[in-house]
């Protein structure tokens, strides 16, 4: 059972790891760190910070978009079974 659980979060973790990678390496090859605002405020965390919180915030939503596709796509023979 363990494993099983193990290989359903990597399921979802590693591909999420991925889209987070990549989209990174899109927003920031567009926009640079130094010219990012909150509000009329520029973002005080640097340039290391952003690229940091950015890529966490990637990995969220893309886990979140990857958790819900493996939810959704299981059968009711799976569901009933527990899987």
């Amino acid at each position: 059972m363990e494993q099983q659980t193990g290989r359903k979060c990597m399921t979802v973790m590693w591909p999420s790891f991925l889209a987070a990678a990549l989209l990174e390496l899109v927003v920031f090859g567009l926009v640079s760190p130094e010219d990012l605002r909150w509000g009329d405020a520029q973002v005080g965390i640097g340039a290391m910070g952003t690229y940091t919180v950015a890529f966490f915030l990637f990995w969220a939503i893309a886990g979140l978009s990857s958790y819900l596709t493996t939810t959704l796509s299981r059968t009711c023979e799976d569901l009933n079974r527990g899987v």
